[in-house]
């Protein structure tokens, strides 16, 4: 015994690098007088430098608990960047980047091993990307080939401007383009670079997860399906890493944990059981995490259905309006031709009702919407629609329509061009396209409501002798983004060659995509998005209506011909009832739209095998005005189509009615009958099953509890043997929980011995 302790003075004086060269530390935790407070100093900074007395006892080739930081913060940033893997159609670019970061993460390393100052370690990891970067992607410009100059810098912003061209263009996946490869790999050595500096060079790992989701986070929304469960597991797996790594340096800085030994002889480190607490803990987050969302009622979006509300029978989710490009093609897809609406009408030509939601007049370059315009409240009659002259022949059409309660769309289902609308609820009417918006929550879910609109009826000749649309309508539906392709207008012009008006340019250009063009309807096409998107589609020719609707629509522009996109249904199929159609998602279209003046917005149809094609664009009529030649159809009367709406106070005033304020079943009231979520079944399983995921962890602490409560029960007692047996039960309890935190005992030592 006494021959140890000189040696132990000895060591406490200085720092045994990992090669077994000492190295010096102040010489006032060396003096023998030296406060300890000075001494336990100077024994943690060699703990933190991974070197010390502690680490030689942790046998040669151990890797430091900093170097354990550094290796977390590598693979959580690895982890994380793996859910941008489904964005692009080819995965070669992670190994390059996985690398790269692992090069970056060894250059601070190895700065940190040097102690050098933070903010130079920081600033050697940023040079070292920045070279790597420039070495994979600008090595032409760069000077000897590996130096960032200015040649070097403009090609980075060619990079970057090419890779956000391309994201804007291409659906996902995406080709893996230079820019888009840039963007990636260029956006990975960021995060990872951030990570390292916060987690290791600052030891700040919680304050790392900052950047780690952002990298998740942007990936997930991105998508279109979001991320699997799958991705989100090596995410926060990652992130979960990084916090034991960090949390187990920061104790063993501290000194060796009380009760656990050093490493074995064969070099391995100490178990800490914080750490195993710590992995438990993490697991079972992740595992609650998994399933706990299956409880909740999804949130789903899209305009004709939400995702997983595509289900069979009443269920199913609520379907709301947004971005027509990605959700449109869902509702295509949809596996169950799940109906939405039920109408009934008196129209002659029910192949050409479609009913219309919303139209897209604004096209930037990156896609088409519609402008933000003003709402009034909605008028008893309607406006005469814009453009349309009393020499075109027009009809009176009434149609009842009954939606589906899980059919929760913004804008309400018309015909075009609708004249007077019944309705109750909080809707308001937007002039310029005609159509009627909920306010305030109001959405078309369970909603009965009828409408009567104009069959317009023109004939070919009307629309060929079409004078000029007004400056007004020209200036805003002819306008394209200066970014648009040359092919596109070029296309435009070489289709409609010899053409003597707007009308045969119009119809020619109908002709070629739905016939003549080769074109090929697939809704299994990415809708995409931005001006490439419609070059593409010209070049392979397959697609569904979003292509065909929003090509013809941007190619009439370039032509001088006003034009906007309508999204709506196409009529749907016929009931047994003669005149009630039932409408799917399957029905969901859209539409181009073409302004002739003295005739108004008129519908084409391009899509080849789907809707009907426009009467007025069949070949010619015979000579003569079709306007004062051509039948009119006799108006019906109210009574003529029986309503399905709601009945109401005939004295009530309509706009009373529209607000729901005459008494009748107001939307909201039956809305609330409405299924939204999973069943009620089903969410008391699923959380029956989340109760007993969350309660098997419990069982082991219920099981000590109770033998902890056997071995200490009992009353006070004067029996000596009783009390001699309740000590013994007691120290066996003292040993289990010791063993429980990883505190082995030696059973050859007393109680006194294992004390001290």
């Amino acid at each position: 015994m006494g021959g140890k302790r000189p040696a132990r003075r000895e060591l406490r004086g200085r720092c045994v690098r990992a090669g077994g060269l000492p190295r010096r530390v102040p010489s006032a935790s060396r003096s023998p007088g030296a406060p300890r407070a000075l001494a336990l100093r100077a024994d943690r900074a060699c703990r933190a430098a991974g070197t010390g007395p502690a680490a030689g006892r942790q046998g040669a080739g151990v890797m430091s608990g900093r170097g354990r930081v550094t290796l977390a913060a590598t693979v959580a940033t690895a982890l994380s960047a793996a859910a941008l893997l489904p964005l692009v159609e080819s995965a070669t670019w992670f190994a390059l980047c996985l690398l790269l970061l692992a090069l970056v993460a060894g250059a601070g390393a190895l700065a940190r091993r040097a102690q050098l100052p933070r903010p130079l370690v920081v600033a050697i990891q940023a040079l070292v990307a920045l070279l790597l970067l420039t070495v994979v992607f600008a090595r032409p410009q760069a000077l000897a080939g590996f130096v960032p100059g200015p040649e070097a810098m403009r090609h980075f912003g060619q990079l970057f401007e090419a890779g956000q061209h391309d994201v804007r263009g291409y659906t996902i996946p995406a080709p893996l383009t230079d820019g888009i490869t840039f963007l990636l790999i260029g956006g990975v050595l960021v995060v990872g670079l951030l990570v390292d500096t916060l987690a290791v060079t600052f030891r700040a790992a919680s304050a790392a997860g900052l950047p780690l989701l952002a990298l998740y986070s942007v990936a997930t929304g991105i998508a279109e399906e979001g991320s699997g469960w799958l991705l989100f597991l090596l995410a926060a797996g990652g992130y979960l890493l990084l916090l034991l790594a960090e949390s187990r340096d920061r104790v063993a800085r501290w000194g060796r944990v009380f009760g656990v030994r050093a490493a074995d002889g064969r070099g391995k480190p100490p178990k800490l059981s914080p750490v195993r607490n710590g992995r438990r803990i993490g697991v079972l987050a992740l595992g609650v995490a998994l399933v706990v969302p299956l409880a909740l009622p999804a949130l789903d979006g899209g305009l004709l259905a939400g995702r997983g509300g595509g289900g069979t029978g009443g269920g199913g989710g609520t379907i709301s309006a947004v971005n027509p490009l990605v959700s449109l093609q869902d509702a295509l897809n949809q596996p169950d031709d799940r109906e939405v609406l039920r109408y009934r009408t008196d129209a002659a030509n029910i192949s050409d009702l479609y009913l219309r939601i919303v139209s897209l007049d604004k096209f930037d370059g990156t896609s088409w919407s519609p402008s933000e315009r003003r709402i009034t409240e909605v008028p008893d009659q309607l406006p005469q629609p814009t453009g349309l002259s009393p020499d075109v022949a027009t009809g009176t059409v009434t149609t009842s329509v009954q939606v589906a309660g899980d059919y929760g769309q913004d804008w309400l289902p018309l015909p075009y061009p609708a004249s007077s609308v019944d309705i109750n609820g909080r809707w308001r009417y937007e002039p310029e396209g005609r159509t009627l918006v909920g306010e305030r929550g109001q959405t078309t879910r369970n909603a009965s409501y009828r409408v009567e609109s104009l069959d317009v009826r023109p004939t070919a000749r009307q629309l060929a002798n079409a004078r000029p649309a007004p400056e007004d309508i020209r200036r805003a539906y002819t306008s394209v983004p200066g970014n648009l392709p040359d092919v596109v207008g070029a296309t435009a012009r070489k289709v409609t060659k010899g053409a003597a008006n707007d009308y045969e340019r119009a119809v020619r250009l109908q002709d070629w995509f739905a016939y003549d063009g080769g074109f090929t309807y697939n809704t299994r096409v990415g809708a995409g998005s931005g001006p490439q998107a419609i070059a593409r589609f010209l070049k392979q020719k397959e697609g569904f209506c979003v292509h065909f609707s929003f090509s013809m629509a941007a190619m009439a522009r370039t032509l001088g011909i006003p034009a906007r996109v309508a999204i709506g249904f196409t009529p749907g199929t016929q009931t047994g009832d003669e005149g009630t159609m039932s409408v799917g998602l399957r029905d969901a279209h859209a539409w181009p739209e073409l302004y002739f003046q003295g005739v108004g917005w008129t519908r084409f149809e391009p899509t080849p095998s789907r809707g009907t094609t426009p009467e007025y664009t069949q070949p010619e009529a015979p000579e003569g005005d079709a306007a004062s030649t051509a039948p009119e159809q006799p108006e019906t009367s109210e009574s003529a189509a029986p309503s399905t709406s709601a009945s109401t106070d005939a004295t009530c005033p309509a706009a009373d009615r529209r607000l729901g304020e005459c008494g009748g079943p107001s939307p909201q009231a039956v809305v609330a009958h409405g299924d939204d979520g999973p069943p009620t079944g089903t969410l008391l399983g699923v959380g029956l099953l989340v109760l007993v995921v969350l309660a098997v962890p419990l069982l082991p602490v219920l099981w000590r509890r109770r033998l902890r409560a056997r071995r200490l029960g009992g009353g006070p007692g004067r029996d000596v043997s009783a009390l001699g047996g309740r000590v013994r039960a007691a120290w066996a309890e003292v040993l289990d929980t010791a063993w429980d935190l990883g505190i082995p005992a030696r059973t050859r030592r007393s109680a006194r011995a294992r004390r001290r």
